[in-house]
């Protein structure tokens, strides 16, 4: 069976989008295999057979499956001799919070640390007019004033990952003894950044620092050697 992932490209091949990783992770997790097919923010056209204009998107064969979590729900359920994603129901239900968690609490917060540098340093030369038109009319300001690459916006992200870090000091991985998906959508957001910014933004010592170790250390290192820029 042909399967093949949709995500998003950026400068030099840069993989930078948070849930395209949320993905990457999942199938490995999995063990399944894909092609990893790049789409730029103005190449619409290439998804537009999903009826959506996001990323990412996979293709299974015949199968469509748009959004990340859906894909990981889908992974799940059509793959359940593979190693699981959520651990049963129970651990499905807590992982959706994680999902909803990170995108409503910790990339409002990362992305007030590290917009302008997403722009500048991730996305494609071809794509930055769009970039910075669209995120300024969704905040109301320039990305200069929206990120000013404080200290302080980088001290408000890490009081928003304090859950994370006490739940890391207390156990190696957010879904306990072993990583499961709910690491897989945190760690998606740690890659944009690193993929964005040659800052520090996320702790990189104590229970953070050592769960961001093991998950590099994931499938024979994958997240550090697939795709450009990935580690």
């Amino acid at each position: 069976m042909t399967r093949t992932l949709y995500e998003l490209q950026g400068q030099d091949d840069k993989r930078f989008s948070p849930f395209c990783w949320r993905t990457r992770m999942a199938l490995a997790h999995k063990g399944l295999e894909a092609t990893f097919e790049p789409v730029q923010f103005g190449q619409k056209n290439k998804i537009a057979f999903s009826d959506q204009k996001l990323v990412p998107v996979l293709c299974d064969g015949e199968t469509v499956v748009t959004d990340s979590w859906a894909i990981a729900c889908y992974l799940e359920d059509s793959y359940p001799d593979a190693a699981s994603l959520f651990g049963g129901p129970v651990g499905q239900g807590l992982a959706r919070h994680i999902n909803f968690w990170v995108d409503m609490s910790v990339h409002p917060a990362l992305a007030r640390a590290i917009m302008a540098d997403v722009h500048d340093n991730a996305v494609d030369a071809a794509d930055q007019a769009y970039f910075r038109e669209t995120r300024e009319n969704r905040f109301g300001m320039t990305l200069e004033e929206f990120c000013t690459r404080s200290e302080a916006d980088v001290s408000k992200l890490h009081n928003v990952l304090s859950p994370a870090i006490a739940t890391l000091d207390a156990q190696p991985f957010l879904s306990g003894d072993a990583p499961a998906y709910a690491d897989y959508i945190l760690f998606g957001t740690v890659k944009w950044a690193a993929a964005s910014t040659d800052r520090i933004v996320f702790p990189d010592d104590g229970p953070f620092g050592a769960w961001l170790v093991r998950m590099y250390d994931l499938f024979d290192g994958y997240a550090r050697t697939s795709g450009a820029a990935a580690a």
